[in-house]
């Protein structure tokens, strides 16, 4: 005899069973969704543009966003549609100029002196002016060896008192680098992002034989040499209210304890503003004792991405910890990509926020510290509460998975770092600063691959820490490094070390080392 199945029993399995295959539904549907947006982003990451620069369109999305904000509440206030004036960009002319101070040799095109008659009544023609034009020209590398000879005298009478004449100090004791050969190699590696094997390539065809090791190992030693520099450029630094950290991967091959397939990083630290430093440091590992090394009692503010190695050192300095609003764009970004095409989604909106307040900051960028501050609360706060009002009803209902549910977590986890901006005139909205510092030693890795030793890792940290320097201070990074090259070595004390720091120098100080003796 087969049992009965009670009605209300059956009613219930089966609403259970539908609700099951209904959230089984909504889960494929969810991961159908996901593969169609990874499919978009693909697509779009091999054909198109891989710029975050935003259409001049975009900005009227943030009345749209804030359209919607109105709908979804009565008490949301009017959009603000008061324009943000920013300087137009002036785009530089695309004809080089040849500057007045370079050298200039004259070629003299003249008439013949049979020329230089009237042909209708033989008057001698009067020179009456010139047409000129400049070219450029350049004189290929020359080598040439020079010969240090030091004088030797001695009593003719007692024959025992023999003096010899002394010689500067060189950068690399009996070894047949100058200081601008030195430089030379430093910046054809570290600044043009040449790797040592191609220099060989090139010294070769004018007739110079070195090898690599040789190369490699004056590198090392001009690392070594510029320490006591590098250490000052840290110590100024910490000196300042703000700075900007940031790292990046870096493969060393002969690293203790380390398989060569594994990464070690380089650290930067950077400042901007008066007398900006750009400080690079090599270490083993990606972790939060590095930048608790670097920091030491450092009391200031940190601008840094979401990695959370920065969080113990912040925590225990009490540091003001700033986000990146670059970082948090270039999810939305992301998102955006991943739309359907032709499309306007929620990706859109946050952008459109984003995107103004960028404006805002640029209006200000020459203000004064207090003035900045000003017209970030001002005009700046209001949108980011209208922001924090849109991402907290976006948040309930975007999936993680999604590139769009990644970027709003990332902005919810992050805000308060990100909007710490606005308690001060002098904190940065981004890390851009930082990121563009980091990009020489990432074109640069591209192209050398990796670093052979440890010796090696922190020699290339301290030669590019010298060069990106006095790049972001003015200095023509080639004569500067031919000036530490030649003057470091005799340094008597530490005086002597810090006038050789690239904010102690001029341009034109800087550019007057390649013709001294």
């Amino acid at each position: 005899m087969s049992s009965v199945v009670h009605p209300t029993q059956q009613t219930c399995d089966l609403q259970a069973e539908i609700a099951k295959l209904t959230a089984k539904l909504a889960q494929q549907d969810l991961h159908i969704r996901w593969l169609e947006e990874q499919l978009r982003l693909s697509r779009y990451k091999r054909f198109a543009s891989s710029s975050e620069k935003q259409s001049p369109d975009q900005v009227a999305l943030f009345d749209e966003a804030e359209q919607l904000q109105d709908e979804a509440s009565e008490q949301e206030q009017e959009p603000d549609t008061t324009a943000t004036t920013v300087t137009a960009h002036q785009r530089k002319s695309r004809k080089p100029r040849i500057p007045e101070d370079w050298p200039r040799e004259q070629i003299i095109h003249d008439l013949a002196e049979a020329d230089k008659v009237c042909p209708h009544d033989g008057t001698y023609l009067v020179h009456i002016g010139d047409e000129i034009h400049e070219q450029l020209d350049i004189i290929p590398a020359q080598i040439k060896a020079i010969a240090h000879v030091r004088r030797k005298y001695s009593c003719p009478c007692c024959e025992k008192y023999i003096v010899t004449a002394t010689k500067p100090k060189q950068p690399i004791e009996k070894s047949i680098a100058t200081p601008n050969l030195l430089a030379h190699v430093v910046i054809s590696k570290y600044a043009d992002a040449l790797p040592l094997y191609r220099q060989v390539s090139m010294f070769k065809r004018i007739g110079v034989e070195l090898n690599r090791t040789t190369l490699a190992n004056w590198m090392i030693q001009c690392g070594q040499l510029v320490q006591p520099l590098i250490n000052l450029l840290a110590e100024a630094a910490l000196a300042q209210p703000v700075v900007h950290m940031d790292e990046t991967a870096l493969q060393v091959l002969n690293e203790p304890g380390k398989s060569p397939e594994s990464q070690s990083y380089m650290w930067l630290l950077l400042t901007t503003g008066h007398q900006p430093v750009v400080y690079y440091h090599y270490h083993s590992r990606r972790h939060a004792d590095v930048p608790e090394q670097l920091l030491g009692d450092y009391h200031g503010a940190v601008m840094v991405d979401g990695y959370d190695g920065y969080q113990s050192i912040c925590q225990k300095n009490q540091l003001t910890r700033l986000g990146c609003w670059a970082h948090a764009r270039r999810k939305f970004i992301e998102a955006q990509k991943s739309q359907p095409k032709g499309k306007a989604g929620k990706a859109d909106q946050a952008l459109a926020y984003i995107q103004k307040l960028y404006a805002i900051e640029r209006q200000v960028k020459d203000k004064t510290v207090d003035e900045r501050l000003k017209i970030r609360q001002t005009q700046a706060k209001p949108i980011i509460d209208k922001l924090k009002s849109w991402l907290n009803k976006t948040l309930q209902h975007t999936p993680p998975k999604m590139a769009l549910g990644k970027a709003v977590h990332y902005l919810h986890n992050q805000w308060e770092r990100l909007v710490g901006y606005l308690d001060d005139g002098a904190y940065p909205i981004d890390n851009n600063p930082a990121e563009n510092a980091i990009r020489p030693f990432v074109i640069g890795r591209k192209n050398w691959l990796f670093a052979n030793s440890q010796s090696g890792a922190k020699a290339s940290a301290n030669l590019y820490s010298l060069i990106e320097t006095a790049k972001a201070n003015g200095l023509e990074p080639f004569s500067y490094l031919q000036r530490v090259f030649t003057l470091l070595p005799n340094a008597q004390s530490l005086a002597d070390i810090e006038a050789l720091l690239p904010w102690q120098l001029t341009h034109h100080d800087s550019y007057l080392a390649s013709t001294e003796v």
